[in-house]
């Protein structure tokens, strides 16, 4: 039975440890990809609408269509959930492609074998009480903004806002508060003055009253302005030797995700979210969840792959603020591939 589990950063350093020989050895999945796949894959947030494709394909039944049993984990944070992919708990990671430069600067191979967007699908959201000092990126200086996680895509993103405005990362303070309700604690507070998220977190903080949108990264076009560039964020990635090794097994996580990939561009967003877990609402109501997907459905792609400039992109962002980066040498190449979803298309 495929199953959804919700774990925390001690879990997949204990629990899943007692059961890394059978998810990571060669009795789970075999190489030539048996009948009785299973993969292990860990999500940044199941139920951020940014990584909606992981909840909704096994809702579809697509996992099961395409003979793979997968488990489905959560980390609040895309980068908690890149430890778990490095550490070997997990084959397969829901997060953003940005982790697979930073990690390859690292000494560490991962790639992004099916790309779910062209765009961060992320927001700074400022509260009502800061509204009237933080006008634009340029007003972050010493201030505290939420991110999910330090060394996270929202993270990298704040800094790349801020160092591209004229604000140095030394000059205002990120601060860890995961999404959901954390943040918006965090924000009610005055822990934080801004901070970024996604859906349906800023749906909620918006219906609530509770702040502002400063700056909207949800469509292509937001991504354009903020960035420069198309910014592919939410993938499944993976290390490249897992994926060279079982090419059977990926071609079919390629064909699951891109099947709901198609499924999700013609469907409303209303029949999107019948499809998820009532609780994926956080409390705000199907209307409200509906209108949070909505507002977020441009960011995806609808074959997965790649975008042509995309890369290049997340390449700039990060060598505008990452020390780790500036002066290193990235192959772009070998951060993602198309192979799987060209088949899968």
């Amino acid at each position: 039975m495929r199953t959804s589990t919700r774990i925390s950063a001690v879990a997949v350093a204990g629990a899943l440890a007692l059961t890394t020989l059978t998810a990571c050895g060669g009795d789970s999945t075999s190489a030539s990809g048996g009948k009785n796949d299973k993969v292990k894959i860990m999500v940044g947030g199941l139920d951020k609408v940014i990584y909606l494709p992981a909840m909704l394909t096994e809702r579809l039944g697509y996992f099961k269509e395409e003979g793979v049993s997968v488990q489905l984990l959560t980390e609040p944070a895309g980068v908690q959930a890149e430890t778990a992919l490095v550490s070997g708990d997990v084959q397969g990671t829901v997060g953003f492609y940005d982790h697979t430069l930073d990690l390859q600067v690292k000494g560490k191979q991962v790639e992004s074998v099916v790309q779910f967007s062209h765009a961060p699908g992320e927001v700074e959201i400022v509260s009502n009480q800061a509204a009237g000092d933080i006008k634009s990126a340029k007003d972050f200086k010493s201030k505290k903004l939420g991110v999910t996680g330090l060394g996270s895509s929202t993270d990298f993103l704040t800094k790349y806002l801020a160092v591209s405005n004229d604000v140095q990362t030394s000059e205002f303070t990120p601060v860890a508060v995961g999404a959901g309700q954390t943040f918006i604690s965090a924000l009610q507070q005055g822990s934080i003055q801004g901070g970024m998220t996604t859906d349906p977190t800023v749906a909620t903080i918006l219906d609530k009253k509770l702040g502002k949108v400063l700056i909207d990264m949800r469509t292509p076009e937001g991504s354009q302005q903020a960035l420069g560039g198309p910014y592919p964020s939410s993938s499944l990635y993976m290390q490249t030797e897992w994926v060279n090794s079982h090419k059977d097994t990926v071609q079919k996580l390629a064909n699951a995700f891109v099947k709901t990939l198609k499924w999700m561009s013609t469907h409303s967003a209303d029949e999107i979210a019948a499809k998820m877990p009532a609780d994926y609402a956080q409390g705000g109501g199907k209307a409200l969840y509906a209108q949070a997907i909505k507002s977020t459905l441009p960011m995806f792609t609808t074959d997965g792959v790649m975008p042509a400039d995309g890369p290049a992109t997340v390449e700039r962002v990060l060598k505008a603020f990452n020390p780790n980066l500036q002066n290193a040498k990235v192959d772009l190449a070998k951060t993602y591939t198309t192979e799987f979803v060209k088949k899968a298309g």
